[in-house]
């Protein structure tokens, strides 16, 4: 958190002096004038980047301990029925987001009896204790739905990352197992004559940890709506090309912290919300949680609601 401060504050100064240079500039010849002598006070005190930031970091903290419920309306001639999905993804459960208020949310679901819950990686990471792992994966997985909860890896999951891990990756799939939910692991499950669901493994394991999509998707009926989990939004473009309709990802927190996500859709990745590509859908989570600050000065946290209509 103090890294946090002194970046925050580095920049906001940097910013005052380049307001202060424009108001000298502006201002020249008035050096004498009441409101020169005011703003070149509040200048040397530095009073504005210390009062910014103060605001930035009431707001991100109160920012952060709010989920909303955001949904989407996507149809199809695809489907031969109508079905409301749940998405849930980077809930980084038991580190900086209060699991009391997860809980809080999974009931407000739990009264949605949706047809099926989808989890879109990060659920848990290296900061998540093996107690706290067993208990959101049992949760999650008591959710009461017509077809069941499913599950992709994230980059954190496994705590790829940490020095010393809580869990192994044996203990994280017993404890899926044991709360009902189940792993797409560059696998899918077909719920109907219409309804695909497919999940691909992170790609931060490289072009040799996971499967490409036409070896994934090569079996599924032709005319079959296919909704795909990865939990980056990556691949989109090949990923239409291999007739998914819809592609739900996570990860990047809407960028969390401002300008982040600016940054983020200045490069041309997929940030934030519904986008289409070539074809295909892809709607991108800012998450239920952030990661590594319990700040969010940019976006909401969120859980997703997606209504599938026949068209």
């Amino acid at each position: 958190i103090l890294g946090f401060i002194v970046a925050h504050l580095v920049v906001l100064f940097a910013l005052a002096d380049l307001v202060a240079f424009i108001v000298r500039r502006i201002g020249k010849g008035q050096e004498e004038r009441t409101y020169y002598k005011f703003l070149r006070a509040v200048y040397h005190f530095g009073i504005i980047p210390i009062l910014v930031l103060s605001v930035l970091l009431c707001y991100g903290n109160y920012n952060m301990k709010h989920i909303s419920r955001t949904e989407y309306i996507v149809s199809s001639h695809k489907l031969r029925d109508n079905y409301e999905i749940v998405f849930i993804s980077d809930v980084h459960y038991a580190t900086i987001q209060d699991p009391d208020l997860i809980k809080e949310k999974i009931a407000e679901i739990e009264k949605m009896k949706p047809d099926m819950v989808l989890l879109g990686g990060d659920i848990v990471e290296e900061g998540t204790s093996k107690k706290a792992m067993q208990e959101v994966f049992r949760i999650f997985g008591g959710i009461e739905s017509t077809y069941g909860t499913y599950y992709v890896y994230g980059n954190h999951d496994r705590q790829l990352y940490a020095e010393e891990r809580a869990y192994t990756g044996a203990e994280l799939e017993d404890a899926m197992r044991a709360g009902g939910v189940t792993a797409l692991q560059d696998s899918y499950v077909q719920l109907g004559p219409d309804l695909v669901i497919a999940g691909r493994e992170d790609v931060s394991l490289g072009k040799e940890g996971r499967k490409k999509t036409d070896t994934i998707l090569q079996d599924i009926p032709s005319d079959a709506y296919v909704v795909l989990l990865d939990h980056q939004p990556v691949q989109s473009e090949e990923n239409a090309r291999q007739g998914v309709d819809l592609q739900l990802s996570g990860h990047t927190h809407a960028g969390q912290l401002i300008p982040i996500g600016y940054i983020n859709a200045l490069t041309g990745a997929l940030n934030y919300g519904e986008y289409e590509r070539g074809g295909c859908k892809v709607i991108v989570s800012s998450g239920m949680a952030g990661w590594g600050f319990p700040f969010r000065t940019q976006e909401k946290c969120e859980y997703v609601v997606i209504h599938l209509k026949r068209n």
